[in-house]
């Protein structure tokens, strides 16, 4: 990948959406070859959006529910690009890196939590 400078090389319009598209491809298909925690929640996702859909009445909640399930994908993606580049930085361990993939970790746990809040609001 080449980083682009001003000089009119970089793609623009319908060019450089085609290769956000790619990069975001590879990047889902990289994360799901590469963490066990991403198919996890992928799988549970499966078995969460018919749930959602069979279980809860109000599309508000219904929104909610999803959007927060989406946030932990979105969380997932984020901590594994936070561990690539802690890795890409050196093996050796430092107290930074791991206070990094740590919090990045909690940030995976805290949208786990924050959706199973969601769900145990729901009014049945």
């Amino acid at each position: 990948m080449s980083i682009s400078t001003s000089t009119g090389s970089a793609p623009t319009g319908v060019s450089r959406l085609i290769a956000a598209l790619g990069h975001s491809r590879r990047g889902l298909r990289d994360t799901w070859r590469s963490e066990a925690a991403f198919r996890q929640e992928a799988l549970l996702a499966l078995v969460v959006v018919p749930a959602i859909w069979l279980l809860v009445p109000a599309p508000s909640w219904r929104a909610l529910l999803l959007v927060t399930l989406g946030l932990v994908f979105v969380v997932e993606l984020l901590n594994t690009a936070i561990e690539a580049a802690i890795d890409r930085i050196g093996a050796e361990r430092h107290p930074l890196s791991g206070k990094a993939k740590d919090a990045g970790s909690a940030a995976v746990t805290v949208s786990l939590l924050l959706h199973g809040a969601v769900w145990a609001c729901v009014p049945w």
